[in-house]
């Protein structure tokens, strides 16, 4: 493990989104984001880390799977004064994540027409970033 910051990010409404992961990082964190969150930070010069360099997987079924893995969520839940967790995390190359940035879908405008753009990523980010809310920080 590496003594770095990071914060993932990603989000359907970019609003400001660029400004947010700017500050976070001149406070020294990294951004790993996700599909289109990462396209549009790139676009406009925030430097990210694509969620499959963490993962070592490739997005999947149209960007509905691809925070869902151990590499992101141990990172998000270790109890970070347990020190088996840090164990664990340690013997498997995952990082610390400590910030989690997502916003949910408009609903009105997405799920009305058709139900089949529900994804799990951003609810399961907010649940398991909960889990892990004496250190992580949910945006």
């Amino acid at each position: 493990m590496k003594n770095k910051k990071y914060a993932l990010i990603s989000v359907s409404d970019k609003t400001k989104i660029v400004d947010f992961a700017l500050g976070l990082t001149k406070l020294g964190f990294e951004i790993i984001s996700t599909g289109g969150t990462k396209k549009y930070l790139d676009d406009n010069n925030v430097k990210t880390i694509s969620i499959s360099d963490i993962t070592n997987f490739n997005e999947i079924m149209d960007g509905r799977v691809k925070t869902l893995h151990p590499s992101v969520h141990g990172g998000i839940l270790c109890v970070r004064d347990n020190e088996g967790h840090i164990k664990e995390l340690k013997e498997n190359n995952i990082e610390l994540i400590d910030i989690v940035v997502v916003n949910l879908y408009p609903f009105k405008e997405v799920f009305s027409p058709c139900l089949r753009h529900l994804r799990i990523n951003v609810t399961s980010g907010c649940k398991f970033s909960c889990g892990g809310r004496q250190t992580v920080k949910i945006f």
